[in-house]
């Protein structure tokens, strides 16, 4: 068996590590575990979730959660982030993320439509989108990554890409939330307000129409 030694995180608190400095197995099963679980809490009862719930929901004590994450915030900005994570390579279908424009907004207009093939998903966008800060700096890594990449295969400016970046977070933010929050807007009209959008992205009026009136297809869920 592997020599294990302790390791603190960020939070100061010990993880066990195997002899090449690794996560053990056993961290590891433990880290995804709580993750999982905090995802059905999120879907249930959004940011506003308690230790106490998320320890009862996961069968540990809270203390158990302190060791693994430090607090709860950054247990729920785990879960949202591995949830984002997962849902784009699924919505990519297999396909480079970040390959083109074309398909990286037909993947957010699939999330628009996340009801039909991702319920957990879509429970946990309409839990956490009332605040936006949280959302967009959970999934930060991922979708500034993706655009990024997208942005320079295109040609499109990028002298401006950290400005650009944010207000389009904040703008698919806005979108989303009419979807899944406030619910008064469909996807069909959400799509049209994400053509507007791309314009922050100097998208040509022309080029985003484009994009946007290709039908969408939504793949059933594997």
């Amino acid at each position: 068996m592997a020599d294990k030694k302790n390791s603190e995180n960020s939070n100061g608190k010990n993880y066990d590590l195997d002899a090449g400095g690794r996560l053990s197995a056993y961290t590891t099963r433990n880290r995804a575990a709580l993750i999982k679980s905090a995802q059905e809490v999120l879907a249930e009862y959004g940011l506003n979730a308690t230790i106490e719930q998320l320890a009862s929901h996961s069968r540990v004590s809270p203390t158990t959660i302190y060791n693994h994450f430090g607090n709860k915030e950054s247990l729920l900005s785990e879960a949202l982030e591995q949830a984002w994570r997962e849902w784009v390579i699924w919505a990519y279908e297999g396909n480079p993320i970040g390959q083109d424009l074309q398909s990286m907004i037909d993947v957010c207009r699939k999330l628009l439509r996340a009801k039909q093939t991702h319920p957990q998903m879509a429970k946990i966008l309409q839990r956490t989108l009332d605040n936006p800060s949280f959302v967009i700096n959970a999934v930060n890594v991922i979708s500034k990554a993706d655009l990024k990449t997208v942005t320079e295969k295109e040609g499109f400016a990028t002298s401006n890409f950290e400005e650009q970046a944010y207000l389009w977070a904040y703008s698919l933010a806005g979108i989303f939330h009419r979807v899944y929050v406030t619910e008064d807007a469909t996807p069909e009209q959400a799509d049209k307000l994400l053509e507007l959008s791309l314009q922050m992205l100097d998208v040509s009026k022309a080029k985003a129409k484009k994009i946007i009136s290709r039908p969408v297809e939504v793949p059933q869920k594997r």
